[in-house]
């Protein structure tokens, strides 16, 4: 499609169409300005994209991000989208041995059945009502801040304010959070278990001083207002389509196969140029909304690019015949995979995974979590794998930081998912080779992404699928008004790397629309 469909100029050229982008074209357009969106790749959706990767299977997979809970639902009323989500009945499965027998941790299921899975895993209530005590705070913190995400941010002082619990202050945004971990739980499984949101695709100790363990806690339990994290109804890439929609109805063009190459500005209008197969050429606007990450923009104005930060997760993707049955009878797999599955994720074992990697090796017991997107929306796979009991099973991996994959990304991943799947099956009563579904070539259904293939695929600096590490929800010096304000008054930030970016939410595309909207006084504050 031409860039410019005969017109030369628009308010606004969104520069990339990722899922935040999206959202901020369909809420400028909404508001009547003429708005083109250029992409790079041939497809909308950035890392919020569903793909069939098995050759001849029909089973469309959410490949990256895979789960929904940072978006709110003011976006997706405000853009009347066609985007629904599912919740899971089960939080988390965590199975372990204790005295030569196969156990775990079921929750999930009512409050009665977790209460009664925490006493027969420790022998007594008391961690069942730190369980409570903990994430009821968290709680109530969810409902006080994830509000403020899509409004212009708060001070520290006034966020601390609105939290109006100093204990949770302390918990969640002063110490590190493997002292509240401590503080709260006694059972190494259960401290695990709370842990692992500190940890998803940040490389840090639990004691961590820079925090970074923190921040990306708080963004895991305050999502929605509760915390939960629900299945995206039809995979993630049903998330795009709704919004490549909803910004198609308001007028917004979109331009597939266009590359941004270069943004100049004086801060009242601005220039984009951009290349396609058929040659370059450039377009005109009085905004440039840039949905790619901090480097990409530094890059784009002639800024000089922050250092990336390290990417830690390693992603795969599976296809089974079937759920594999457990070793700890007491528990069904579909229970146990519809929720997070946690493997060699306990508390001290998350700690030697640390070690080991910031030592330069791979962990010996990759900790991960996995989970069966298909038990709680069958809708990505066929009729037919459906009649015959097929099922999808999501791995993300902690503790696995770029640097690891430098000197062989191919045999390191292979090795990682060697040993990581060997966690998995020292908890199942056969192996998952054994449930493996076949492509059409015969090949086993099963994809693994590291940080470095995501650097690739994707243009996420050092593979980070924040973008950069995770901001505090309030105000520091530079950050703006709206977190999304960059050195040209008419040029800004809406990926994942603005402040209050990250996850699948489209908060830094909403943002970045209001700052727009409120004219270049208020954006300029």
């Amino acid at each position: 499609m031409a860039a410019h469909e005969g017109r030369e100029e628009y308010d606004a050229v969104i520069v990339g169409g990722g899922h935040n982008g999206l959202v901020a074209a369909a809420y400028l357009a909404r508001a009547g300005l003429s708005v083109l969106v250029l992409e790079r790749l041939d497809h909308t959706g950035g890392a919020a994209v569903s793909t069939r990767p098995f050759d001849g299977v029909d089973a469309r997979l959410s490949r990256y991000s895979y789960l929904v809970s940072l978006l709110p639902r003011k976006i997706v009323r405000d853009l009347d989208l066609d985007f629904r989500v599912r919740g899971r009945t089960v939080s988390s499965y965590t199975p372990v041995e204790r005295g030569g027998r196969p156990t775990g941790l079921l929750v999930g299921g009512g409050e009665r059945r977790t209460r009664e899975a925490f006493a027969r895993l420790t022998g007594s209530g008391r961690e069942y009502e730190a369980w409570q005590r903990f994430y009821g705070m968290t709680g109530r913190v969810a409902q006080r801040v994830f509000p403020t995400l899509t409004e212009p941010l708060p001070t520290r002082d006034e966020l601390r304010r609105r939290v109006d619990d100093e204990e949770a202050w302390r918990v969640l945004f002063e110490e590190p959070i493997g002292a509240a971990v401590e503080e709260y739980f006694a059972d190494d499984l259960v401290r695990g278990a709370v842990l692992t949101d500190a940890l998803i695709g940040t490389f840090a100790d639990a004691h961590d001083a820079s925090l970074r363990q923190n921040r990306c806690f708080l963004y895991h339990v305050i999502g929605g207002g509760t915390g939960a994290w629900d299945v995206p109804v039809g995979g993630m890439g049903a998330l795009t389509d709704a919004l490549v929609r909803a910004a198609r109805a308001a007028g917004v063009v979109i331009a597939t196969g266009h590359e941004a190459v270069r943004i100049e500005s004086d801060g009242h209008t601005a220039e984009v140029a951009f290349r396609t197969e058929d040659g370059d050429g450039t377009v005109s606007a009085r905004h440039v909304l840039v949905n790619a990450s901090p480097q990409a923009l530094a890059q784009l104005t002639g800024g000089t690019p922050p250092a990336p930060a390290e990417g830690a997760q390693l992603k795969v993707n599976m296809l089974l015949t079937r759920l594999p049955a457990l070793r700890d009878p007491s528990v069904d797999p579909r229970e146990a995979f519809s929720g997070t599955f946690h493997i060699a994720e306990g508390y001290e074992q998350l700690a030697t995974a640390y070690a080991e990697a910031a030592a330069g090796a791979p962990p010996t017991a990759p900790p991960s979590e996995i989970y069966c997107h298909s038990l709680t929306d069958p809708t990505i796979l066929g009729p037919d794998l459906v009649e015959r009991g097929y099922q999808t099973l999501t791995l993300f991996g902690l503790h696995t930081p770029a640097r690891l994959f430098e000197r062989d990304n191919d045999g390191v991943r292979e090795e990682l998912v060697k040993s990581t799947l060997a966690q998995l099956d020292a908890h199942l009563a056969e192996p998952l080779e054994d449930c493996l579904a076949t492509d059409a070539q015969g090949r086993p259904c099963i994809e693994a992404k590291t940080p470095l293939d995501l650097e690739r695929e994707l243009r996420l600096p050092g593979g980070n699928i924040f973008h950069r590490e995770l901001a505090w929800p309030y105000a520091q010096q530079g950050t703006g008004r709206w977190g999304v304000e960059t050195r040209h008054a008419n040029v800004l930030l809406c990926g994942a790397g603005a402040v209050r970016g990250g996850g699948v939410s489209g908060v830094p595309g909403h943002n970045a629309a209001m700052a727009v909207l409120e004219g270049p006084d208020a954006a300029a504050r």
